[in-house]
């Protein structure tokens, strides 16, 4: 572990009130203890209930949504300790909006626990994933087994995108592709577009926002801020995938729902890091 950051948050707190500094040590403590739980809990996970869970089911259409509600009780469990000890608070507005089956939900990305957030929320629902946990002994096995989709080339994420789209299961993603660098705009590629596009699903765009902003690309998991993180899930209005014209060239329909869905899901300012 790199401990530069560490004696740098140290020297901070240092200059702190004895109260401010103590409470900062505290959250320091318990992200730290929260993460090292996630990723011990998720590896003996990997290796019995997954395993237990995918020869019950007998099949892998069977195993599914089982191994899928497991890693939400397991999501929703992680995010509960992480509130109970004090590290963050969230709220969750127009939540009944994301219980709906076969919408694609289409978020931003500011933070490491988004993800994490919307399939704790979000029933029987897919993702798309990043290609390298399938080289990942640990976890390739259970997000193979949840039917996550690994973000390979283009026209087969499309594809297999769509299809889970139409057979019913609701699929997060975020259109950056990765988590917002603070400071820059958003960059949307044009993927989520198009999957919405060839499955015709209704498309549901969800904004987080963490405040303070903390856990982003450039910060790690010991900078703590100077408060609890305070995390808001709002699920807006549902777009229908139908509204493009019919007329238009896909290209040319793909890039109006993308400047479409970016307008929906910047933030109207981006809070800085303390």
């Amino acid at each position: 572990m790199d401990t530069t950051g560490l004696r740098s948050a140290a020297r901070i707190d240092d200059r702190s009130p004895p109260g401010v500094a103590l409470d900062r040590w505290w959250r320091v403590c318990a992200t730290g203890f929260c993460f090292l739980s996630f990723g011990v809990g998720g590896t003996l996970l990997s290796f019995t209930m997954f395993p237990l869970l995918r020869l019950a089911a007998g099949s892998s259409t069977n195993a599914r949504p089982l191994i899928r509600r497991a890693l939400r009780a397991s999501f929703r469990f992680f995010i509960g300790m992480m509130r109970m000890v004090g590290v963050l608070t969230y709220e969750v507005r127009n939540g009944d909006r994301l219980l709906a089956p076969g919408q694609l939900i289409v978020a931003n990305h500011p933070t490491l626990l988004d993800i994490v957030f919307l399939l704790s929320l979000i029933p029987d629902a897919t993702c798309v994933v990043k290609r390298g946990l399938w080289r990942n002994p640990f976890l390739r096995w259970p997000v193979a087994w949840a039917g996550y989709i690994p973000n390979s080339e283009c026209e087969s994420l499309v594809a297999d995108s769509a299809a889970t789209l139409r057979n019913g299961h609701s699929l997060v993603m975020f259109p950056e592709g990765s988590r917002t660098t603070p400071g820059q705009p958003m960059a949307l590629k044009r993927g989520a577009a198009q999957v919405a596009l060839a499955s015709g699903a209704p498309v549901l765009p969800v904004t987080i926002s963490c405040v303070p902003l903390s856990l982003t690309k450039t910060n790690p998991w010991y900078r703590v801020p100077s408060r609890p993180m305070h995390y808001t899930i709002t699920a807006h209005p549902v777009l229908a995938a139908t509204h493009c014209d019919r007329r238009l060239r896909a290209p040319v329909a793909a890039r109006r729902l993308t400047r479409e869905l970016a307008g929906l899901l910047a933030p109207e300012s981006r809070p800085s890091s303390l």
